[in-house]
């Protein structure tokens, strides 16, 4: 299959979502609530969510969505959910043709409610399911850093089609990463990427746009001739992969150039294009597990891009089990080129834990 209508609906929907979340960006009260695993939500990450789940729904209404968020706490919270509303009730592409592929707006709050609750597929190794993070990297999007909204279509447990919308990414493909690239950001002139790929069919960048989609060009992982002059990513986060471990893999390597923290999918879409090299996310914990929507898009995107993912043992991710990377331990991605030397390490690192 082409997935051709997929990548389409993919696109524009995440760009539409970026749209809102962008208008969220530069508030100051973010609407920001605590969920169970004390993680943030703001009121960006509901409305994208709404947005993209109803976009699916009007065009492939028998598929499934594995989504982060769920929509219990707006219901009790009438003020919170009128926020919402308002944002995606005020949010549509400026193009016609575009908003016709999309479905339109909204209809009502309960509509709304309902699409953000459509995203409570278990996942698994049948059919069709999409895979959505409505802002991934809450926390950088809250501080002012990077974040992406992700959406990928898993046909069978396979990714097939991955789109990542990157407000704060700078257009320009060759624009490398430093060390300060994952603070102080703004989506600016100059800012708003669009990254997107299908299975067997290459990986693409493209400015993010408010109308229809702006021409796209593809992206290829940069060639590592020296790997100690390579660019490593990593969370910011230090409860969500270990930089500790991550700092001994890249001196073993002589990497000497400090490492670039960045949240969000939005290492995923560096690497691809050659604005960085390689991407380290290695567990913190035995029993801590990945989610799906966390990888899915920049798996694939960085794979077309001629990249390699894998985790820590040198599996490919298994997105076919359900919410969660539950085969899996950590993330190593690299040009093909270098994998097997970056891996060869991080087993060695690892195994003296």
């Amino acid at each position: 299959m082409s997935y051709s209508k997929e990548l389409k609906v993919a696109q524009l929907a995440v760009q539409r979502a970026s749209i809102l979340t962008k208008k969220v960006f530069h508030e100051k009260a973010k609407g920001t609530l605590s969920k169970d695993d004390k993680s943030p939500v703001t009121i960006g990450d509901f409305g994208a969510q709404a947005l993209i789940i109803a976009a699916i729904k009007k065009n492939f209404p028998d598929d499934q969505v594995v989504g982060e968020e769920e929509a219990s706490s707006l219901r009790d919270d009438v003020k919170l959910r009128d926020q919402i509303w308002g944002l995606v009730d005020g949010t549509r592409l400026s193009d016609a043709e575009a908003e016709k592929v999309l479905g339109g707006p909204i209809e009502s709050v309960e509509a709304m409610l309902d699409a953000i609750d459509a995203g409570n597929s278990a996942g698994g190794a049948k059919g069709r399911i999409w895979a959505l993070d409505p802002i991934d990297g809450t926390k950088g999007f809250l501080r002012g850093g990077q974040y992406a909204v992700c959406l990928a279509l898993m046909v069978d447990g396979d990714v097939k089609v991955g789109v990542l919308g990157c407000p704060n990414l700078p257009i320009d493909d060759a624009a490398p990463l430093d060390a300060t690239s994952g603070v102080d950001q703004t989506d600016a002139e100059g800012k708003g990427v669009l990254f997107s790929a299908v299975y067997g069919q290459g990986a693409t960048s493209r400015p993010l746009s408010v109308a229809g989609l702006a021409k796209g060009q593809s992206i290829h992982m940069k060639e590592v001739k020296d790997i100690t002059q390579a660019t490593f990513c990593e969370s910011v986060e230090a409860g969500h992969s270990s930089h500790g471990d991550q700092h001994a893999i890249a001196t073993k390597l002589n990497i000497s150039k400090p490492s670039v923290r960045m949240d969000s999918q939005a290492k995923y879409g560096s690497i691809a294009r050659g604005a960085g090299d390689i991407y380290l996310r290695l567990p913190v914990s035995a029993t801590y597990q990945e989610k799906i929507w966390d990888h899915a898009s920049g798996d694939l995107i960085v794979r077309e891009a001629g990249g390699e993912v894998t985790d820590s043992l040198g599996k490919r991710l298994d997105f076919s089990i359900g919410r969660t990377l539950s085969a899996n331990k950590g993330v190593v991605a690299a040009p093909k080129a270098v994998h097997s030397t970056v891996l060869e390490v991080v087993k060695e690192v690892l195994s003296k834990k």
